[in-house]
């Protein structure tokens, strides 16, 4: 699907897409939760990815049109670095305020991890191939499908969903981010949930400032999940 058929995308399409696409990432990842806890989400929304690329393919289109492109000129190279600082300070700002805000409410005690990220990285600390393990995944499925999915794909057919709708690059970003904080509650708990849909809301508003593209996400959302699994590794912080 070409840039320009990508604006014409008919509302009826994006939800049926929208439909399929994310019903396919949840289910995928109940089943695999029976069997792999761990990898359930890294393994599911890869296979959801892959397979949505392949719809692409066969539409005649790519994921270029939808933010992983090539950056045009001089300018959008020299434009990389601040704004990949950008969405670290957003990152980091914003998941900081909303686990703060959260203790204040008494919601959680921001201090303590959630049993569910125990149990998932708690082996992490001083074990260099879980490290060098997790930080494959961080770069694969989290930076790089994560932005693929929940900005590029999600924002994206929201966008074209709720066209005749008053604000809906507005809505298409909150959608976007309730999925994403919600595809952390699993092993995050309410906690997860908060912190990561107020991260997808910036991450979301700057995918459309950076006019769509997706390389400044991409590399901000791995470098922030590369410093946490170094610190859990050099057990600077708590799992």
């Amino acid at each position: 699907m070409a840039a320009e058929a990508l604006q014409t995308l008919s509302p009826r399409r994006a939800l049926l897409e929208l439909a399929i696409v994310v019903g396919f990432a949840l289910g995928s990842k109940y089943v695999l939760d029976q069997v792999i806890w761990v990898y359930a989400g890294p393994i599911s929304l890869i296979t959801t990815l892959v397979l949505f690329s392949i719809y692409l393919w066969r539409r005649g289109g790519s994921w270029a049109s939808l933010g992983l492109r090539k950056l045009p000129g001089l300018k959008s190279k020299l434009l990389l670095l601040p704004q990949t600082l950008l969405a670290i300070v957003a990152i980091l700002a914003c998941g900081n305020l909303a686990g703060l805000a959260g203790e204040q409410l008494g919601l959680w005690t921001y201090s303590q991890a959630p049993a569910g990220v125990e149990a998932r990285w708690g082996n992490i600390e001083g074990n260099l191939p879980v490290y060098l393990l997790w930080l494959a995944i961080t770069w694969t499925s989290a930076a790089f499908a994560e932005e693929l999915f929940f900005r590029s794909f999600l924002i994206t057919r929201f966008r074209a969903a709720l066209a005749k709708i008053p604000m809906s690059e507005v809505l298409a970003i909150v959608f976007a981010a309730a999925i994403f904080g919600y595809g952390h509650f699993y092993y995050q708990g309410i906690r997860g949930l908060v912190s990561t849909g107020a991260i997808g809301i910036a991450l979301g508003t700057l995918y459309l400032l950076y006019k769509q593209n997706l390389w400044p996400l991409i590399l901000a959302h791995g470098l922030v999940d590369t410093m946490v699994f170094t610190a859990l590794y050099a057990g600077l912080t708590g799992a």
